[in-house]
């Protein structure tokens, strides 16, 4: 409502009750005075008590309506200054609505330090600062009411956001951000595409590739990475492009046990790699790949005990050392001082140990069972593990030249 429509209202309402006034003196001339009907007397349902005691001369019944007009107009200015204040509190409200939506967002996207402010507590300040500036005493009982009703709503609030607070100090409970969100999300997919098939592996490995830059520095990224190239090293039959595969996977392997040296899955990968590597190296390089291998490897076993494949490559290590030629045995002598030394019947209890906390583990380690059996004399125990064997289908490509050194080993102990 305009100040100019409350001045009109005002002058209506005093003009009526001029008139009112007017129009009872002329009626108090003519006729004799009686009780004047509770329907009719307007100052009697103002207050009736007070008309009935005041002196009947005209000036007294004027005086007594001014007053009554005063205070009808007191009560009238307290009113319109309640519905200002209202419309400034829609108006505040009005503004203050559409950023929600923005201080939720920021809230679900993990940002905490958002400082979160309650319209509602805003307003009352606001109205409280704006009361106290007023000179008016009267206040409406919707206007008390409504006083009560913002302050409930910012206690509810405010308990709401130290509820809210708490779970988002919760580890468990912890809002990623939408990077976080996306690199979860592109972890656990690349790793169910690496349990699949070929063609899912290289579309894991080329996810992974598309990121690279984005994630160069995060751990769980560089593991998988380097994993993922050495899938496509087992995959590839080309002699260089199994280089340049296992080149670059010993980078990132090698990248992410700087980055964090308590990660058992970065010294696992990057053993492995080192193993592929000698098979494209020198005497020299092949043997420091070889010590580099045991050391990692034995850094993931002492992370993660409970992996039946970290005592399956200790076991291929132990072999692989046991079947040293001389020269390769004098060259690491000269090399390092001391050569590394192991025994098949290390090798033999790695891979039992593989098979006891996983059974049927995998094709592979049962050709090294077979294999550790022949070369100690017990024929029945690698004919066994033959058989064992030959139960698994040839599902990689380590499983299949697996399969080649089992037929070779079964014609052996046939023989």
């Amino acid at each position: 409502m305009s100040p100019f429509e409350n001045k009109g209202l005002i002058l209506g309402i005093m003009a009526g009750t001029a008139g009112i006034s007017l129009m009872l003196i002329w009626y108090r001339k003519i006729r004799k005075p009686v009780h004047i009907p509770a329907f009719l007397d307007v100052g009697n349902r103002l207050n009736s008590a007070g008309l009935q005691n005041e002196a009947p001369n005209e000036q007294g019944a004027v005086m007594v309506l001014h007053g009554r007009q005063l205070q009808i107009l007191e009560k009238l200015n307290g009113l319109l200054v309640s519905v200002d204040e209202l419309k400034r509190e829609v108006t505040f409200l009005k503004e203050a609505i559409p950023k929600l939506e923005e201080l939720v967002r920021n809230e679900l996207q993990g940002k905490g330090d958002v400082q979160r402010v309650s319209p509602s507590h805003r307003a009352t300040k606001r109205r409280k600062a704006e009361t106290t500036s007023g000179a008016t005493e009267t206040t409406s009982s919707e206007e008390a009411e409504s006083e009560g009703g913002y302050l409930t709503a910012h206690t509810d609030s405010e308990g709401d956001s130290e509820e809210e607070k708490g779970c988002m100090k919760s580890p468990n409970n912890i809002v990623k951000s939408e990077e976080e969100e996306e690199l979860f999300n592109l972890l656990q997919q690349v790793d169910n595409l690496h349990k699949g098939s070929e063609d899912d592996k290289k579309e894991g490995f080329r996810l992974l590739l598309e990121k690279d830059d984005k994630y160069e520095n995060c751990v769980d990224f560089l593991w998988r990475l380097a994993r993922a190239y050495g899938d496509l090293f087992e995959m590839t039959t080309d002699a260089e492009e199994k280089r340049k595969y296992v080149t670059d996977g010993k980078i990132k392997a090698e990248k992410a046990v700087q980055l964090d040296a308590r990660s058992a899955e970065s010294h696992q990968w990057f053993a492995i790699m080192c193993g592929y590597m000698s098979q494209f190296e020198s005497v020299q390089n092949k043997i420091r790949n070889g010590y580099l291998f045991k050391e990692h490897l034995d850094k993931a076993i002492e992370l993660k005990p409970q992996d039946p494949f970290l005592y399956y490559l200790h076991g291929r290590w132990c072999y692989s050392v046991a079947q040293l030629s001389w020269i390769e045995k004098k060259v690491a002598a000269a090399l390092f001082g001391t050569p590394p030394t192991s025994t098949v019947e290390e090798a033999l209890q790695n891979f039992l140990k593989a098979e006891e906390m996983r059974p049927g583990y995998s094709k592979c380690n049962y050709v090294y069972l077979a294999k550790c059996y022949k070369d100690l004399g017990q024929k029945n125990n690698a004919l066994k593990y033959c058989d064992s064997a030959l139960s698994i289908l040839s599902v990689t490509n380590e499983d299949k030249e697996a399969q080649k050194d089992l037929e070779a080993l079964l014609l052996t102990l046939k023989l």
